[in-house]
């Protein structure tokens, strides 16, 4: 095992330019799979948990899968830096509307004469537009977010206390994304009060940022191990911020 295996240095993040990393592929791999994960099982479902003294409380189920890409974004932020995050961030918008377009098209086909799930298949699959256009922005916007928060903080505090800009990043990114996800998905549609959709849009942003907090230790401890393996720890001290741009 090498010197930098132990020991990561801190390299500004433009001097890593194309540098070949070990796991980046993996981390992006994993990203993108828990956002469309969370887009295909979760997004558009209501359910219920039942809290001491309040009663039954209504969440999006989505809250099980999408918090993990937040956590991943921050490791991916933390150990490689906002440039390569950005990229990444582009690679599941682009996801999501491809799979978007997919679901749209497959549900569209005639089904077979004989075959009778078609109303079934329409259900868990039929995409609304107004959801989809909503989940793809919010997604977008809360995840750039949630890197420039991380990426600035980490400078700030000199590389110290990564929880407080992985929860305090997570405090803002998931703000955006419940502040324009269940507005503009929701607001006005059938089924959605408008007293649902506030209820429903701050319990989704205060367990999301729960489950951040909860995941802390595993954040550390995928954290330093990617630093360890990678032998560098990325400050991003003079990064061009703009999200419209993929290249690292």
């Amino acid at each position: 095992m090498g010197a930098t295996e132990h020991q990561p240095v801190r390299v500004e993040a433009a001097a890593l330019h194309d540098r070949a990393l070990r796991y980046f592929d993996f981390v992006m791999v994993a990203f993108v799979t828990i956002l469309l994960l969370s887009n295909v099982l979760g997004a558009g479902k209501v359910a219920t948990v039942n809290l001491p003294v309040i009663g039954d409380w209504p969440f999006g189920a989505g809250i099980l899968f999408f918090p993990l890409s937040y956590v991943i974004g921050d490791v991916l932020t933390e150990v490689y830096g906002y440039a390569r995050a950005r990229r990444c961030i582009w690679a599941g918008t682009a996801a999501l509307v491809f799979m978007a377009f997919m679901a749209t098209v497959v549900v569209a086909l005639p089904p077979a004469p004989d075959w009778g799930g078609q109303s079934a298949y329409e259900q868990v699959f039929g995409q609304v537009p107004r959801i989809v256009f909503a989940s793809i922005i919010a997604f977008w916007a809360g995840e750039f977010a949630n890197s420039l928060v991380l990426a600035k903080m980490k400078v700030w505090t000199q590389g110290k206390h990564l929880w407080t800009r992985t929860i305090g990043s997570t405090v803002v990114g998931q703000g955006v994304d419940s502040l324009i996800f269940y507005p503009l998905a929701f607001w006005g549609a059938s089924g959605w009060t408008n007293d649902l959709v506030v209820k429903v849009m701050f319990t989704q942003w205060v367990l999301k940022v729960s489950w951040e907090a909860l995941l802390t230790p595993v954040t550390y401890l995928v954290v330093g191990f990617l630093k360890r393996r990678e032998g560098v720890d990325v400050f991003d001290e003079r990064t061009d911020f703009t999200p419209f741009r993929a290249k690292i």
